[in-house]
């Protein structure tokens, strides 16, 4: 979250008498992320959470506001949109798509437990199976396709080192994604971004997820890597945490598990989630927009991350999926 598109007081109000949500009473510019404009309001009538989005456009945006208003229907803990008098869940304010959404109960919880990561993990398989019945279809817009085109955009900013370690997983990653047992994983809607800071806890229980702008059609193992690398690694390292990685993958198991092949291709999976945020964040990092309030990621962390994978893959063991899967280095 950040702001990019200032808002009034004034014009967030109206906006808002005009979603029949009450009178504005306190309005604030989030400073996390660094893709949208984010502003926490309160009414007399609850807590929100209103986005302008900067980068997705009126064509795009439907996808992810019915899937979140899909998933809310499911009894999956996620924001649900406010639609106005003729149903409608997009709107517009300054000149750019908005949206709001109820805000979540609850707090991050940025220091994990395996307690915590085996309730996202079950929470995830939850949502990848109630998205199998969600119609429209949209590709994750930051997967290879957007990696080959800028890894190249970012590379006048790196050491040797760094450049012969993004081009190598980049070419890694095209070998993959062209084989068979690639193009037979089981897919379908993935939120592609479920970090710490995306998933709310009240009284030690998951309360929801958030976020799902980067939301799209894509392997559910994509998902899964993606959590691996944030959840369960440390964070000054990068280097897994076994303990808490095994929580996460019985839990999710126990929901939907993994094929053979899922389970042969997580290393790589993993590995594709590392470099897509490592090559995000150094876009954001050293090609940057305008914000009034924004805090750029540290690029570092997910070449740590990526180095980790390489050093420490996963594997699993064979056996029965009700079964805690074991993790070694």
């Amino acid at each position: 979250m950040a702001v990019f598109t200032e808002v009034s007081f004034d014009e967030a109000a109206e906006f808002l008498r005009f979603l029949k949500l009450g009178q504005l009473q306190h309005l604030k510019g989030a400073a996390g992320g660094v893709e949208n404009t984010n502003y926490f309001v309160d009414t007399d009538q609850g807590q929100f959470v209103l986005t302008l989005f900067e980068r997705l456009t009126f064509e795009q945006l439907p996808f992810y506001l019915h899937l979140m208003k899909h998933l809310a229907t499911r009894g999956i803990p996620v924001p649900d949109p406010v639609a106005d008098g003729q149903g409608k869940l997009l709107h517009q304010l300054n000149g750019k798509p908005a949206a709001v959404v109820n805000k979540l109960r609850g707090h991050s919880e940025l220091a994990p437990a395996a307690a915590h990561c085996a309730d996202v993990g079950k929470m995830l398989a939850r949502m990848h199976l109630a998205g199998q019945d969600f119609a429209p279809q949209q590709s994750n817009l930051r997967a290879l396709n957007w990696w080959n085109e800028t890894v190249p955009r970012v590379l006048p900013f790196l050491t040797s080192a760094q450049r012969c370690l993004i081009q190598d997983e980049l070419a890694y990653q095209n070998h993959v994604a062209a084989s068979p047992a690639f193009k037979n994983l089981p897919r379908g809607v993935i939120h592609a971004d479920l970090f710490r800071d995306n998933v709310m806890f009240e009284d030690g229980r998951l309360s929801g997820f958030f976020d799902f702008y980067f939301a799209g059609c894509d392997t559910f193992l994509l998902d899964i890597g993606i959590c691996l690398n944030d959840w369960c690694v440390d964070l000054q390292s990068g280097r897994p945490d076994l303990a808490r990685a095994a929580a996460f993958m019985a839990a999710y198991q126990q929901v939907r598990p993994l094929t053979g092949q899922e389970r042969s291709l997580l290393p790589a999976l993993r590995r594709a989630g590392a470099l897509r945020f490592w090559l995000s964040r150094l876009w954001d990092f050293h090609l940057p927009r305008g914000a009034a309030v924004l805090q750029a990621h540290d690029p570092g962390h997910f070449e740590r991350v990526l180095r980790a994978c390489l050093a420490h893959p996963y594997v699993f063991p064979l056996e029965s999926p009700g079964c805690a899967p074991g993790v070694t280095p």
